[in-house]
């Protein structure tokens, strides 16, 4: 269907996460790339996907995997050139794809020129006006200037040392050290990135995904986080003008383009406004995403993300995992089957059969219900989490900054196996001159692509079929639903015309409602009795 056709594309895309480090490497060097992306552009089509969601690929130290950039308009070398990226896009505009760059607002590299002249210029260089500079506590200064704990845990400010190697200021980072954030208060900061949304809406992406999007003011007195008080840093209220000033500009395109906001936020209202009709399309709903494999929990998120959607009429996003969270059939293997950062830890028994059923009737759930849809590469395979990476190879500054209790969110990055019964499976070519840059498990060669393409059991072959009938199904994408009696432990709910999804999250077999016929059921299902942790979609 031709964009013209479909003007308002991000109310029920289904969108695929390309993490590109992991996705395909073309050259052989282990790391994924452009050229890489390029040859299997066929395999997303085939998919279904309406979108595909391009994490950084920007000039990087990598001190995080990329989200440390040191040049927003530019392409990291490793994953190749500028020019391959614009042919990149038209390539996939040719199959009916959409594109969706990743933006990184809230800081840059320590490599990026503001920052390198905020340092060689010393105390009161302009630079250092653009980033949070500020003298230490305590008669030497040698205290940080707050007690703030970071994103990835930790501190959140690194003391500078003078060009004339005195100890100096200290600049503010709320993830990584390395990676300093930028003063909106600023008006060359707010300039240069609504310069920045330009450049790449210019090169015909369709939509930009903004990264940690509620942190981007903070308030100029540093205060200390206090119960029951403002937070310092977390969704300030100034913080919506700088997005109003991005739709405007979203807005002056011919093509409707989107904004998509990374918001982790416990307050539904609060997550509701930044949604507003002048601000952002969409957004992450990481309360689905959190949420456990419990039927009366999944409801209350389900029936709350679209009240909350429904008041400012945005279309809602459902999630079942990202680049940094848990593979989802990793963590319905867990007894907690809940997400969060502060309980994920090593060591953790995980059964993966389990996992599996369940992760197959979540994809059912998720891909049936009102609004847009997000899949993160592999999770159409059945990939689950890759635990037991060396220490010595992994490289997410989580897992140091935690003091090696968080194991970090290389598990969940692990390269893609393509075909094949040994690594690098299809990931780099036969000549490859290095191994995928994290290890694949031997256990992978079952989860290939080339194994699970045409297996009528494969989870592969599940999410292409249930792609397939949502974009047949006139019911399926935006709308609403109509939930139906059900026992406890069960989900049920229509979908008009004549659609109806029932997913068992108990531990025992229930009936199945009138239907005229199935259309796909996560599992085999025998008569009208659906088994213990499977979905089914029915013909009403």
């Amino acid at each position: 269907m031709s964009t013209s056709e479909r003007p308002r594309w991000w109310r029920d895309a289904v969108i695929y996460q390309v993490y590109p480090r992991s996705f395909a490497d073309a050259n052989g060097d282990g790391i994924g790339d452009i050229a890489g992306i390029r040859k299997r552009l066929g395999y997303l089509s085939e998919l279904g996907v309406d979108a595909i969601w391009f994490g950084p690929w920007y000039p990087s130290p990598m001190a995080d995997a990329g989200y440390d950039v040191a040049d927003f308009r530019a392409i990291e070398p490793v994953f190749g050139t500028l020019a391959e990226v614009e042919e990149l896009i038209t390539e996939a505009h040719g199959q009916g794809l959409r594109i969706i760059a990743d933006l990184v607002p809230n800081h840059c590299s320590d490599q990026h020129p503001w920052f390198q002249a905020a340092l060689a210029g010393g105390p009161g260089a302009p630079e250092r006006d653009l980033f949070w500079f500020r003298p230490g506590r305590g008669p030497d200064g040698d205290q940080p200037p707050t007690d703030w704990i970071g994103e990835f845990g930790g501190g959140t400010w690194t003391r500078t040392t003078n060009p004339d190697g005195t100890a100096g200021d200290w600049y503010l980072h709320l993830f990584a050290a390395q990676q300093p954030d930028f003063n909106w208060d600023h008006p060359k900061v707010r300039a240069e990135f609504e310069d920045i949304v330009r450049f790449w809406l210019d090169r015909g992406v369709d939509g930009i995904r903004i990264d940690s999007a509620a942190l981007l003011l903070k308030d100029a007195t540093l205060p200390e986080v206090v119960a029951d008080a403002p937070h310092p840093f977390h969704d300030l209220d100034g913080v919506h003008e700088i997005y109003r000033s991005w739709r405007r500009i979203a807005d002056s395109y011919p093509e409707p383009r989107a904004l998509i906001g990374e918001v982790w936020l416990p307050d539904r209202q609060r997550f509701a406004n930044y949604l507003r009709p002048d601000e952002m399309h969409t957004a992450f709903n990481f309360d689905f995403l959190s949420c456990a494999w419990d039927a009366a929990a999944l409801r209350e998120s389900i029936d709350g993300t679209l009240a909350e959607h429904a008041s400012i009429d945005a279309p809602a996003t459902w999630v079942l995992s990202n680049h940094d969270v848990t593979r989802v059939v990793t963590r319905y293997g867990r007894a907690d089957t809940t997400f969060s950062f502060a309980s994920k830890r090593e060591g953790t028994y995980t059964d993966l059969e389990l996992g599996t059923v369940r992760a197959r009737a979540a994809a059912l759930l998720s891909l049936s219900l009102p609004g847009a849809a997000y899949v993160y590469q592999g999770e159409e395979l059945g990939l689950w989490e890759v635990e037991d990476i060396p220490p010595a190879l992994r490289q997410d500054p989580m897992f140091p900054r935690s003091g090696f209790v968080d194991p970090g969110r290389d598990g969940c990055r692990v390269p893609l196996p393509w075909s094949g019964d040994a690594a690098p499976f299809g990931f780099s070519p036969d000549n490859a001159t290095a191994a995928p840059w994290l290890p694949q498990p031997a256990a992978w060669k079952d989860q290939t692509v080339q194994t699970q393409t045409s297996d009528p059991h494969s989870m592969l072959e599940l999410y292409r079929q249930a792609i397939r009938i949502r974009r047949e199904l006139p019911a399926l994408g935006d709308g609403t639903l109509h939930w139906l009696p059900a026992p406890d432990g069960v989900l049920a709910f229509t979908r008009e015309p004549g659609f109806a999804c029932v997913v068992n999250l108990s531990d025992t077999p229930v009936p199945i409602p009138p239907h005229q016929h199935k259309l796909l059921a996560s599992r085999p299902v025998d008569g009208d009795l659906l088994p213990p942790d499977t979905a089914v979609w029915l013909r009403m």
